[in-house]
């Protein structure tokens, strides 16, 4: 996988600074909140610059689109790999693009929940959610849809990256959305340990 110089230092001094970070005398300093949201962050993080990169190189959305397509589960499994075995990060959506990143049932009711603050206009983007799901505590983090996440993800795609997505994700529900509604999450998992 090429990942560029300034995402994999970027990702090293994270991991470095995450692993100075989870040994047993640091971790206990640290809530689960402030654990989950370091994760989400740095997922998070090495995503959005990417894109970034990518949108900046190519205002029509087909390299972000390529690069979504060609590294995004990549990066995640990357940014995983530097984690806890007690730990991880996913993305997922109730529409989603790519059926991996498909939400589960308490996935659901957490967007559900989030869509109804929007709606209702008491929704805060900085609002993470806590919830405890048996041994696992989840840390939702919402995504709000930008006016740049439209070229690929709006009501009005462009013919070309229309045809990629109908080639890589037959089952694409990620489309129809507007400015400011619910795009997805950012969800990390931390199982209870020592």
């Amino acid at each position: 996988m090429k990942i560029n110089t300034l995402l994999l230092a970027t990702l090293l001094s994270t991991s470095m600074s995450l692993a100075s970070d989870t040994n047993p005398s640091t971790v206990s300093e640290m809530t689960v909140k402030q654990e989950g949201i370091k994760y989400i962050k740095m997922l998070g993080g090495a995503l959005k610059e990417e894109l970034q990169i990518h949108m900046k190189a190519d205002k029509t959305g087909l390299g972000a689109m390529g690069f979504c397509t060609a590294q995004a589960e990549s990066i995640t499994k990357e940014v995983n790999s530097k984690f806890p075995e007690y730990a991880l990060v996913r993305r997922t959506a109730l529409k989603a693009r790519n059926q991996a990143n498909a939400a589960d049932d308490l996935d659901k009711k957490i967007m559900k929940e989030y869509e109804a603050s929007i709606v209702a206009k008491t929704f805060l983007p900085a609002d993470i959610k806590v919830v405890q799901d048996g041994e696992t505590t989840r840390i939702y983090k919402p995504l709000v849809t930008k006016g740049v996440c439209l070229k690929c993800h709006g009501m009005d795609i462009s013919t070309e990256i229309q045809e990629v997505i109908k080639t890589h994700y037959p089952k694409d529900q990620a489309h129809g959305f507007e400015l400011g509604s619910l795009r997805g999450m950012i969800v990390a998992e931390i199982k209870k340990h020592p």
